[in-house]
């Protein structure tokens, strides 16, 4: 399975994991949400919501000792190529509020497809958890409108033909707005060059941009809904 987070200091995980990592100390204006909690009510919400999908993989990253989380949960509905995919992040350290965002996960890679706004909760006050509830649900009805526009748009950019030089100055455009890092460039470089999956060999649009997905898998949490959502746009 391809690693969710690759930049420095970021861990693979699993859900036990999540649950081993200490909660900081709650206090008056502070309720933290667990990362366990958080990564099981979503999945729980989603599998009542979600009833033509089924759970086919989920995916967490930690950074920072465990203090950051981003994971994804990728759901099938009988498509080989694509399914659906809920991202979402945490913080113990008050670094990032939390967030949840739809999209789509490229089977033969794991390349996330991020589209639409990230639904962040208010701050960690003692509502946190009655927030995040209706965020969940709101988030998850919209989330088979946002799947099947993120499909369209993959159709849409087969049928989009890139020469080398496009690729470049699609790179430089990426990296002036911020969406890509400097380090970012060589993978995204090599992974258009020379892909490391067949199905992207083709010179079109949605090979550069399974390029530059391969690439963002080294954001750090605190970056990788945004810089995902950037670039569908």
């Amino acid at each position: 399975m391809t690693q969710l987070l690759m930049h420095a200091g970021g861990d693979y995980c699993t859900l036990d994991d999540l649950r081993n990592i200490p909660l900081p100390e709650e206090t008056p204006t502070y309720k933290p949400v667990s990362h366990f909690d958080l990564a099981t009510n979503l999945a729980e919400v989603s599998g009542t919501l979600l009833r033509d999908y089924q759970l086919d993989r989920s995916q967490y990253g930690l950074a920072r000792d465990g203090n950051q989380l981003f994971g994804v949960h990728t759901y099938r509905n009988g498509s080989d190529s694509m399914g659906l995919s809920i991202g979402f992040r945490n913080s113990y350290d008050k670094s990032m509020s939390v967030g949840i965002a739809i999209g789509a996960s490229v089977f033969v890679c794991d390349n996330l497809a991020l589209t639409g706004e990230i639904a962040i909760a208010r701050k960690h006050t003692s509502n946190v958890w009655q927030d995040l509830e209706e965020l969940t649900i709101t988030t998850i009805y919209r989330s088979q409108h946002n799947f099947h526009r993120i499909v369209e748009d993959s159709q849409l950019m087969q049928g989009h033909h890139l020469s080398d030089d496009d690729a470049y100055r699609l790179t430089g455009l990426l990296y002036g707005h911020g969406i890509i890092s400097p380090r970012q460039i060589p993978v995204v470089k090599k992974e258009w060059l020379t892909p490391s999956h067949d199905d992207f060999e083709d010179r079109n649009m949605w090979s550069f941009y399974n390029a530059v997905t391969e690439a963002l898998k080294g954001s750090p949490p605190n970056k990788i809904m945004e810089r995902h959502i950037g670039l569908h746009q």
